[in-house]
């Protein structure tokens, strides 16, 4: 008895690839996959964790620099104050002299404080009372150089570089808090890169990811550590 050759047609026939092949892909997209994960989520962590240390900066440079312009006004007022001081003391004095009594404008000049005594004599080697170029009053010449307002510009001095320190604190934190952007679309695509089956697609996508993660790196190392 003849035995019937059934041919199957060539079409149906599933080409299979070696198994040896595929799994050897396939682990290095996983382990591409796993690196870049673990990579990002570091990177992230340290990112967070100098944004926090750079807020805390701010923080406390505007607090230092509120509490040192807080000084910064006692002292100018205090300045102020005793401005006020020195000239009704002078005014006395002039009063006295214009009206002839000495022993009265002693006792005004007795009471002018240390500081003012040196713009007070420079006042009076001008010859004021017979010069008329001479500048109109001890308080308007150059020797007048009360301490309190020179410590009050010096600690305003003080305070404006706190604050632009708190001011580029603030601008380190905003650019570690802009490249975990980088880190988490690094994270999306090499997600979403275990769930795809297409290989060229999945091998774009974990390079894509790639290329964020590089750029996100390059970019954190260029930042001041805290």
């Amino acid at each position: 008895m003849a035995h019937a050759h059934v041919h199957v047609p060539h079409e149906l026939i599933e080409k299979e690839e070696p198994s040896g092949t595929v799994s050897r892909v396939e682990r290095r997209f996983e382990l591409g996959a796993v690196l870049l994960l673990s990579l990002t989520t570091l990177a992230t962590a340290w990112s967070g964790y100098q944004a926090a240390r750079w807020s805390g900066e701010q923080s406390q440079h505007y607090a230092r620099a509120s509490t040192i312009r807080i000084k910064a006004q006692q002292q100018a007022t205090a300045a102020g104050q005793l401005r006020v001081d020195d000239l009704l003391y002078f005014n006395g004095w002039l009063d006295a002299r214009e009206a002839g009594d000495a022993p009265l404008a002693k006792i005004y000049e007795r009471r002018f404080r240390p500081q003012f005594v040196p713009a007070f004599r420079a006042w009076i080697a001008q010859k004021p009372f017979t010069n008329p170029n001479a500048v109109p009053g001890p308080l308007s010449m150059p020797e007048y150089r009360p301490p309190e307002l020179a410590i009050s510009k010096r600690l305003d001095a003080q305070a404006d570089a706190l604050y632009d320190e708190g001011t580029a604190a603030k601008t380190n934190d905003d650019r570690y808090i802009l490249s975990t952007v980088f880190f988490a679309a690094v994270l999306f695509f090499a997600g979403i890169s275990l769930r795809l089956e297409w290989r060229p697609l999945r091998g774009f996508v974990l390079g894509m990811a790639s290329v964020l993660l590089i750029g996100g790196l390059v970019f954190v190392a260029s930042l001041p550590v805290a």
